[in-house]
């Protein structure tokens, strides 16, 4: 019996779409987090929905139509600091609690998020406790 991906397990598409919709609600709603997202947020909604489709077992689509994803690549034009991990963070939890996805997928999506989030920061902050500054 073979294992079922993240996608396959939470429902596919109209999940993710869920997924995006909620996340994407709480960042319009947020004048701080706002400001770092271009003017126009349908191309990185599509962006972003493509992209965990493909990382959590769906469709490569994502590759097929942008190349590789380069996530760092991809958010250096945009400061992206602990607190602005915090945001982000934050509200892609409360997202995948809204939407409802359940164990095991929850787990393995909240920690993908944790460390993909920490991972965009380009901008750190010593005084945040959970970040260093490396001379």
């Amino acid at each position: 019996m073979s294992q079922q991906t993240v996608f396959q397990q939470i429902g596919g598409f109209p999940t993710f779409q869920r997924l995006v919709d909620e996340f994407y609600n709480r960042v319009e709603n947020d004048p701080e987090l706002r400001r770092i997202f271009p003017p126009e947020l349908e191309a990185g909604k599509q962006g972003q929905l493509l992209f965990l489709v493909q990382y959590f077992g769906g469709p490569g689509t994502y590759s097929q139509e942008r190349g590789h994803p380069r996530l760092r690549m991809r958010h250096a034009p945009f400061v992206i600091g602990p607190r602005e991990r915090d945001l982000w963070l934050k509200y892609m939890l409360e997202a995948i609690e809204v939407v409802g996805i359940a164990e095991p997928a929850r787990t393995e999506m909240r920690d993908y998020f944790k460390r993909s989030a920490t991972f965009m920061i380009n901008k750190p902050d010593a005084s945040h406790p959970s970040l260093k500054v490396i001379d």
